[in-house]
């Protein structure tokens, strides 16, 4: 129940992984085009069509870490310039900020974004406020560690319309619902898809808006006329490859079921944790909240101490220990059930009481 941090790949997926690897173990350089070809032919275009996009535009990485670094990195943009970021952005949101300050003397301007989130146009009003004639960029996540949707279709019309780059995390969105690129209007997009799209476990990727592609250097060629964005050198085909059939497996669901079934069953968990005293629900509305992911605060129950205490009894949920919260997180995906809500909450409700809260 901790799918937001890493999704269980399908058999199907698994099976696509060692059977590449036993090919590449039997007929190395065989194996290592057929995986090549595979990955360009296949899974390239599968994702650009998952994802509304070309697959000219898309990189793989191996999470959404790699990918955020490599555009923050690749941004054109020099010292004494301005990028606005979130207080609710994840530590691989931040970091790359952090390196090109220290670094180069880019401005990182924070805004804070209260927990649950405001309306979207108060949070459009606080870009708005922090907006200075050096801002050329801002980065955001889609979705918070918290669960939180951010308004991305307004927010990057916003950063557009004033000649402003737009940069997106979408770790935690990408196979919880729909995210179609081209209708998000972003410049950049970094997804990890071991998530919530259920591939191999160190896969992502990075993409670019081709009408953007003049605003981002690569930080591995020098070669203006050869943009690669990915990073040189043997990579993991297998696991790259399996990507395919994580897709193929999410399409035969259906990404619509994939979200109603996530969303009724944190509806569930809501309405369940509702009724009971001491329990804090700071998951927003439906229209500002993703379909999986649930936070709340269990009065005298440290969030910490609950995860270790949950996973002795093999139920694996996470902590919230930010934003001011001593909350707790249960990200259920479309293949958990209403009978391991109920015990994770039993078993939450039975250790209130039994520490106390940092």
């Amino acid at each position: 129940m901790n799918n937001a941090s890493i999704g269980m790949p399908p058999a199907v997926v698994v099976q696509a992984v060692a059977d590449g690897y036993r090919a590449q173990s039997e007929d190395p350089i065989h194996a290592k085009h057929q995986l090549q070809a595979s990955i360009r032919d296949q899974v390239l275009p599968r994702l650009g069509q998952f994802f509304g996009t070309l697959p000219s535009e898309l990189t793989l990485t191996r999470n959404a870490s790699m990918a955020l670094h490599i555009q923050a990195v690749g941004l054109d943009i020099r010292r004494g310039d301005e990028v606005i970021i979130t207080s609710q952005e994840h530590p691989a949101g931040r970091a790359p900020w952090s390196y090109r300050s220290l670094r180069e003397g880019i401005s990182i301007k924070e805004i804070h974004i209260p927990s649950p989130l405001p309306p979207g146009e108060d949070i459009l009003a606080r870009f708005e406020a922090a907006r200075t004639p050096k801002t050329r960029a801002i980065s955001f996540c889609q979705v918070t560690r918290g669960g939180h949707l951010y308004p991305v279709k307004e927010l990057c019309t916003w950063a557009r319309e004033r000649g402003i780059i737009s940069l997106v995390d979408g770790a935690q969105a990408v196979g919880q619902f729909s995210v179609d690129l081209k209708n998000l209007g972003c410049d950049a997009y970094a997804a990890s898809l071991h998530k919530w799209t259920l591939a191999p476990c160190g896969t992502g990727f990075m993409y670019i808006n081709q009408a953007s592609a003049d605003q981002f250097r690569s930080i591995f060629s020098a070669d203006p006329d050869t943009i690669v964005y990915g990073a040189p050198g043997t990579a993991d085909l297998p696991v790259r490859a399996g990507i395919g059939s994580a897709l193929a497996f999410v399409e035969s669901i259906g990404l619509d079921r994939v979200e109603a079934r996530c969303r009724h069953l944190s509806d569930y968990l809501k309405d369940r944790l509702s009724n009971e005293d001491g329990v804090t629900l700071l998951s927003g509305t439906r229209h500002q909240s993703a379909p999986g992911s649930t936070i709340f605060e269990v009065a005298s129950v440290d969030a910490l101490v609950a995860v270790d205490r949950l996973a002795q009894s093999n139920l694996h949920i996470d902590e919230h220990q930010r934003d001011g919260h001593n909350a707790i997180r249960i990200s259920t995906h479309f293949y958990n059930t209403k009978t391991e809500i109920d015990n994770a909450v039993d078993h939450l409700l039975s250790i209130r009481g039994t520490m106390h809260s940092t």
